[in-house]
């Protein structure tokens, strides 16, 4: 795997000289329209050959050493896993390190279950249930979508044990339809951080026959900061609306209700703070919000379109399934009725029907 891209013993140069396994040619013909797009390109550049060397099919360089690398490490996982398989039936699932930006095949852990290599691992291990990220970066959603391309289910073994934890898993099983989330050493995490994390999990706790109830029916999404420079209004398409998301990584002055929490300020008595949210749709424009310094506006996805509004809006919780309602939200708590805002904090559940008007 490191310093370089393959093996370099007599065989394995033998075996990389000869024909590109036939299983993998077929299973490439038969995912062509689905295959991870790195793939795609690369197969294509060497004109979508049926057959030949790994270097014909695939072209010349270290991404075919990887390649090649790939599904070797992947037939040997096959014959653990089905031996294991036939033992205990039980879902299995190998996991990878990932790559650092600019890395090239032989200056990280190469040719493991990658995002840019998963068709190559469901060839070569079909015995695998899926396969999965140890995300220890901060681009997390980058790397989360990557990995429920093709179908892929999305389970987290290894996670960074930050305070971002707390909203990561938010969009692991929220945007992504995800079913595991594990931060590592999670005995070991410092205690705003794991306190952090307890409460979200107590959203998650609240919301899992939700949660169960709308993976994979687009009915359920994720609010995530794109990237740490965002400045605008984070939009994202969902439910026949637009979502308008800022995000409030600071603790609240302790002033008057309306004072603006200036996002680009740091102060070493104000913490930065995790921001993002889960976003469920319970009906035609009733949404259900939760999380951690998040506000969201609406509006419609077409100009011209009518104008959408806050009808009402109210925080609660769920217990044994069913919604207990605390508080009627209004005034300055949705800024007139023009949004919702989970404040930098504390996590909170806010339930909001919308109407439309011109």
């Amino acid at each position: 795997m490191i310093p370089e891209a393959r093996d370099r013993y007599p065989s394995a140069d033998a075996a990389f000289a000869g024909p590109v396994p036939a299983e993998l040619m077929d299973y490439l013909g038969r995912h062509r329209e689905i295959l991870a797009p790195e793939l795609r390109r690369r197969w294509a550049a060497g004109g979508g050959r049926a057959a030949g060397t790994w270097t014909e099919v695939f072209g010349e360089g270290p991404a075919t050493a990887e390649l090649f690398m790939a599904w070797s490490f992947g037939r040997y996982v096959e014959v653990v896993a089905a031996a294991g398989h036939k033992e205990y039936p039980l879902p299995l699932y190998a996991n990878a390190a990932l790559i650092r930006p600019g890395f090239q095949p032989g200056q990280y852990p190469s040719a493991g279950p990658l995002p840019h290599l998963i068709d190559v691992w469901r060839a070569a291990a079909p015995t695998l249930a899926f396969i999965s990220p140890d995300i220890y970066f901060p681009d997390f959603t980058e790397w989360a979508d990557r990995y429920v391309r093709g179908g892929n289910p999305l389970f987290i073994p290894e996670a960074l044990r930050s305070t971002d934890a707390a909203v990561n898993n938010l969009y692991a099983f929220g945007a992504c339809g995800g079913f595991g989330f594990s931060p590592f050493g999670i005995e070991s995490m410092e205690e705003r951080a794991a306190g952090l994390l307890r409460d979200s999990n107590d959203l998650i706790r609240q919301l899992t026959p939700l949660i169960l109830a709308n993976q994979g029916n687009g009915r359920m999404t994720a609010l995530l900061p794109p990237n740490a420079e965002q400045r605008k209004p984070h939009e994202v398409a969902f439910g026949g609306l637009v979502l308008g998301a800022t995000y409030e990584h600071l603790e609240p002055p302790s002033l008057a209700d309306g004072v603006i929490n200036e996002a680009g300020e740091r102060s070493a008595t104000r913490a930065p703070l995790p921001a993002g949210a889960i976003v469920i749709q319970l009906g035609p424009d009733e949404l259900l919000i939760g999380g951690i310094g998040v506000t969201v506006t609406f509006s419609a996805p077409t100009p011209g379109d009518p104008h959408i509004g806050i009808l009402d809006c109210a925080e609660g919780r769920y217990e044994d399934g069913q919604w207990r309602h605390l508080r009627w939200l209004n005034g300055d708590q949705t800024h007139q009725g023009r949004h919702v805002r989970l404040e930098p904090g504390r996590f909170t559940l806010q339930r909001v029907r919308l109407y439309r008007y011109r």
